[in-house]
Formats: structure tokens, C-alpha cells, sequence
């Protein structure tokens, strides 16, 4: 599957999550100066070759939670169990304490 520029921007910034700490698909969009286009960034990480080493799992749902769906073809239990080897809480229905973990990074954002 070609790679496009906009994968490429997703990819960078979603690098940077450090450990530990967790960002929406709609904050990462922001952050790119795309506001709205949260599941386009969804589709940028769903791109990704697994195994990687940029930190997919630490993208979840506005509402604080992983997408759980057949779609995702496991990917989800993946995340979640990346996520509690991270020491993030995940509860049964793959909620997240997304105000404890949210990530919070410097202003301007270079990358």
C-alpha cells in the first residue's frame, strides 16, 4: 500500500507520544493543523506496518477509549494489552483514564 505525505506527517508526530501517556485521533489532527480530520488519522496509523516502533497504541477515541471492533482484525486487544504494559489502566470495555494520561506537549510543536 502506498505511503503518502499525510501518513508520513501522522506517523512523525504520533513518534513523539512518550511512553505512558495517550493522545486522541483528534488531537494528533490538530496538532497537525488539520482539525476534523480525526479518522483520517485513524486510517494513517491503520496503514502502518505491524511490527513498528512508532507508538500507535497511544491513540485512542475522544471518549477515552481503544476502538474495539472486528475491523480492526486484533489490533485492538494488541493495544490494549500495549497499553497496560505501559502501566495505563484498560477496563473491560477498553476504557482509559485519558484526563490522568493525556499527553500534554510543548508549545510550538517542531517536527
Amino acid at each position: 500500500m502506498p505511503v503518502g505525505p499525510w501518513d508520513q506527517r501522522v506517523w512523525r508526530l504520533v513518534a513523539r507520544i512518550p511512553r505512558a501517556r495517550l493522545a486522541t485521533y483528534g488531537q494528533v489532527a490538530e496538532l497537525l493543523g488539520a482539525w476534523g480530520r480525526a479518522r483520517q488519522v485513524g486510517w494513517a496509523l491503520r496503514r502502518l506496518p505491524l511490527p513498528t516502533a512508532i507508538p500507535w497504541h497511544r491513540v485512542v477515541n475522544a471518549r477515552g477509549s481503544i476502538t474495539m471492533t472486528p475491523s480492526r482484525e486484533g489490533s485492538d486487544w494488541i493495544q490494549r494489552d500495549l497499553l497496560v504494559a505501559e502501566g495505563i489502566p484498560v477496563d473491560a470495555r477498553g476504557r482509559v483514564p485519558l484526563a490522568r494520561f493525556r499527553w500534554d506537549p510543548p508549545q510550538p510543536l517542531v517536527f
